[in-house]
């Protein structure tokens, strides 16, 4: 981990640059906590038969980097989830999201009044607006289906080599493992990677686009992180510019059809530096070009055969590492907020594939 006055100078080198501003200053929590945390930080292996994967590494560590933040005195609150409605954009891979709104009631013969609200079958919460992906959302096969019934089900892999047989071993069952009432707390130090600004201009990203390794490596420089990097337990948010598409009520119908996304390369590079969760203002996470959806499209370049989500795949499957889709990072990005305190709590859904989550993230704006 590079010295305080190595972050200035890298900064300065940037400036001469063109890429960042002289006067541009970032809250970094101090080299002092940085060195601390990482010591306190559990390394593994987890013990046998774990299921929260990298949310082991929250505790003392990440507390003690978010407690730094939440002592500027000029630090905000941002909103990192979309209001959720029966006019937001909406999952094609669900059931319709429609919230019936119960007329007002009351109890008999007391002064009581009360309201309430009802959803439409088939609704799935979990999988609308701003949500967490349990660890058992994704497994593997050890081969492509080839589309013959039935679904081999059976043969799915999940986390930590579980089989179908524990996690999920009925079609009507919960999942018995790896379900979302397993994942930890998260309450941690975030870090806001730009995308939309030092990768593409000041554009949103296209669909299919991918974020690289490369591309993480040079926005920390840009962004003045390079002496700070990523830290076992972050949670990275990256902004492609997708959210810019995010409208209610969804006139453009165009958010849920495709979308740029985190590339293989970057995933096993975030994978390695042990995050505990990734999130995009994205739908799925994994770059999504135009068609791919219906078919008429190839995965983005450098997807490995077999495995269109292949950041799903990974991130779930191998290393342990949460999703948040549909991160709302507007806000947070345009005030250079790169890094926070970010406290995501999903729901305590027992056997529960995901959840909808209300993450936020608490810190300095960049001056």
């Amino acid at each position: 981990m590079k010295s305080p006055s190595s972050l200035r100078s890298i900064t300065a080198l940037l400036a001469l640059a063109g890429l960042v501003s002289v006067s541009t200053a970032i809250a970094v929590e101090p080299i002092s906590i940085l060195n601390q945390s990482v010591k306190k930080t559990p390394k593994g292996p987890w013990p046998k038969g774990d299921e929260m994967g990298m949310g082991n590494t929250q505790g003392p560590a990440t507390w003690m980097r978010c407690a730094w933040h939440l002592t500027q005195g000029t630090a905000k609150v941002y909103e990192l989830s979309y209001l959720r409605s029966n006019t937001m954009p909406k999952s094609p891979f669900t059931g319709p999201y429609i919230q019936q709104y119960k007329p007002t009631g009351g109890i008999p013969f007391t002064a009581h009044a009360f309201n309430g609200e009802a959803l439409e079958a088939g609704a799935e919460p979990a999988a609308q607006a701003t949500q967490m992906d349990a660890l058992g959302h994704f497994a593997a096969l050890p081969e492509p289906w080839k589309m013959e019934p039935p679904f081999p089900a059976d043969q799915a892999v999940y986390y930590g080599g579980r089989k179908q047989a524990t996690v999920k071993p009925t079609p009507d069952s919960p999942l018995l493992e790896l379900g979302i009432e397993k994942a930890a707390p998260i309450v941690t130090t975030a870090v806001v990677l730009d995308a939309k600004t030092f990768v593409n201009g000041g554009k949103a990203m296209e669909a299919g686009q991918v974020v690289t390794k490369a591309h993480i490596e040079a926005m920390l420089e840009a962004q003045g992180l390079g002496g700070r990097g990523i830290m076992a337990g972050d949670v990275v948010y990256i902004r492609t510019g997708w959210g810019d598409h995010w409208k209610d009520p969804d006139t453009e119908g165009i958010y849920y059809t495709k979308a740029p996304g985190l590339g293989y390369d970057a995933a096993q590079y975030l994978g390695e530096r042990r995050i505990v969760a990734i999130g995009l203002d994205t739908p799925f996470i994994d770059p999504v070009p135009e068609g791919m959806l219906e078919g008429k499209a190839p995965p983005a370049e450098g997807t490995p055969p077999g495995l269109p989500f292949a950041v799903h795949h990974h991130m779930l499957t191998k290393m342990g590492i949460h999703h948040i889709e549909h991160a709302n990072l507007q806000a947070v990005a345009n005030d250079k907020v790169w890094t926070s305190c970010t406290m995501v709590l999903p729901l305590r859904e027992k056997g529960g594939a995901g959840s909808a989550v209300r993450p936020i993230a608490i810190g300095a704006p960049g001056q």
